[in-house]
């Protein structure tokens, strides 16, 4: 007979639900530690920044909370199911393939519901400390978005006394308007904000790959793509 386990999950994101639902399906006793006063982890939007925008003062006030008002999932509904609670079945407020973070977020906390999650949570604590006498096992899940990547190595980045911030801390385009604004990187998020900013303000979207020519891109008036920044 399998031996049931007193386990500590650490974080109510999608990591730390599905951990306590395949635990808790095996008969363990699961308690699931949630520093915030809501599960969902990074699709939790909170429209607060940091003090530090550019995530460089270790004394900065964290915001765990990456997510920007306007986006959407890169992934169908499909791809984003779980094995036995399908999200293409749930449709609540946004039916499109491609939902807005709000509707992911409606489908994790229908998960949880369903399966009595809820009860496990022990939401506002943060876990500083494990001890064995406390549990027989702990399942890390705290995620790791909130720590920026930035782009240290542009000669010059150091002295540039204009404004820098990393998208982690970017919610909305309106502190941009008129302004002439440079996105390190092509990839999904910096291409979405790219052309969200560009509605407002004149954008020069960098990649790394050297196949990328200077070229303004198709349908946007002030949005330019480099293949570096200059």
């Amino acid at each position: 007979m399998a031996t049931s386990l007193k386990v500590a999950v650490i974080g109510a994101g999608v990591s730390g639900l599905i951990a306590a639902r395949e635990l808790q399906r095996e008969s363990h006793q699961v308690v699931l530690f949630e520093k915030s006063h809501q599960l969902g982890g990074n699709w939790a939007y909170d429209r607060r920044v940091e003090s530090d925008l550019l995530g460089l003062d270790p004394n900065r006030d964290i915001v765990h909370g990456s997510l920007y008002n306007s986006l959407c999932t890169n992934l169908p509904r499909e791809l984003m199911s779980f094995t036995d609670f399908k999200f293409s079945e749930k449709i609540y407020r946004d039916a499109r393939m491609f939902p807005c973070h709000n509707e992911v977020l409606i489908f994790l906390e229908d998960f949880a519901n369903n399966f009595e999650l809820i009860k496990l949570i022990r939401f506002n604590t943060l876990v500083t400390l494990v001890e064995v006498e406390e549990f027989d096992a702990v399942v890390v899940c705290n995620g790791h978005n909130f720590e920026p990547r930035l782009a240290t190595d542009i000669p010059g980045i150091e002295t540039w006394s204009k404004k820098q911030m990393h998208s982690h801390n970017y919610r909305v385009p309106e502190p941009f308007i008129n302004q002439i604004v440079v996105v390190i990187g092509s990839g999904p998020s910096a291409t979405d904000i790219s052309k969200e900013i560009a509605m407002v303000a004149k954008v020069h979207m960098s990649s790394r790959s050297p196949l990328v020519n200077m070229s303004k891109l198709e349908k946007f008036d002030n949005l330019w793509q480099h293949s570096k920044v200059i």
